[in-house]
């Protein structure tokens, strides 16, 4: 393995899943500027996610739909048939 690949500075981050509101806690690099109290009373730093393994259709086996930024209204769109 080549050294100095990965990142040395990992810290305990809280991971939130924004459409069913589950969190959990785990290490991560990435920045961010919001904190949370965790479950410990300890203050972490918080991560929004738009969908989780709680969420996903393939790991809940619900054929659910989340479309967090209209993103399917804007694919519809752009390739619906014209109409004359």
């Amino acid at each position: 393995m080549k050294k100095d690949l990965h990142p040395a500075s990992y810290r305990n981050v809280v991971f939130k899943d924004m459409s069913n509101g589950y969190s959990f806690l785990s290490r991560s690099t990435a920045h961010t500027k919001e904190t949370v109290k965790w479950e410990d009373g300890t203050e972490y730093p918080l991560i929004k996610l738009e969908i989780s393994n709680t969420s996903h259709p393939f790991f809940t086996g619900k054929n659910m739909l989340v479309d967090t930024a209209g993103r399917i209204d804007k694919f519809k769109k752009k390739y619906a048939k014209k109409e004359a």
